[in-house]
């Protein structure tokens, strides 16, 4: 069967082209991905921190409840708690537009991943780090800023390309809750135009393209930031 690509120039009824829809929709999906990162990093570095703080169990029991609680409710449910049951159970939050409480979800839900590969990370480090930066006076927070934070960064930055590669292409759940990204557009465009195969080609080129985005931004992060000899298994940079 030959393919129609000329579908993608045809007016959608409301005024565009399905190519300009498609354009819009990849725009709603990075957004959302962004979006969600920067929930993802600032949670998950919190949570990651407390579960290494050996003289407050009590905290380190907390963030070890956030990660197990985010981590082990599958990611279409906790999106459907956000949009439908949390505004019901707190008020305010009918005012919250739809797409802030996917990015908080999606946010909240790979925080819990951050959170671990982060104290994974902290944990891997010699502890004459922690041990010399206490000798010199620093207090635990800058304890964690200034040495244990920059260093397990760099340990984790492979997972982590891996972790936002993946958060991108969880953002497609967001269809679920009516947000007009790449999978609505795909499933609404097919059925208007009966392409499928045109339209699902051209949707799975985006994706691979904004994952294949992402590998090397991270790649060159990963290259600017890295220690001279210091190995990181699975890494991209060089060692000894």
């Amino acid at each position: 069967m030959a393919l129609e690509w000329q579908v993608f120039l045809q007016d959608d009824g409301g005024g565009r082209t399905y190519l300009s829809w498609m354009i819009d929709a990849w725009g709603w999906t990075l957004s959302v991905a962004v979006c969600a990162w920067f929930v993802a990093m600032i949670a998950g570095t919190v949570m990651g921190v407390l579960r290494t703080l050996q003289d407050s169990p009590w905290l380190v029991r907390l963030a070890n409840v956030w990660v197990e609680l985010f981590r082990n409710i599958p990611l279409l449910v906790q999106i459907f708690l956000w949009y439908f049951v949390l505004p019901k159970l707190i008020p305010p939050m009918q005012q919250l537009p739809g797409f802030l409480l996917v990015v908080i979800a999606l946010g909240l839900f790979t925080s819990a991943r951050i959170a671990e590969q982060l104290r994974a990370g902290i944990q891997a480090m010699p502890r004459g780090q922690r041990y010399a930066a206490m000798a010199m006076g620093f207090t635990t927070l800058q304890t964690y800023r200034y040495v244990l934070l920059p260093m397990a960064f760099r340990i984790i930055l492979p997972p982590l390309t891996s972790e936002s590669m993946n958060l991108l292409k969880n953002s497609s759940v967001a269809f679920a809750v009516s947000i007009a990204e790449l999978t609505m557009f795909a499933m609404q465009a097919q059925e208007e135009t009966s392409r499928g195969i045109e339209i699902y080609l051209a949707v799975t080129f985006l994706y691979a393209v904004s994952a294949f985005a992402v590998n090397r931004l991270m790649a060159w992060v990963e290259r600017r930031v890295q220690i001279p000899g210091f190995i990181v298994a699975g890494g991209t940079g060089g060692g000894h």
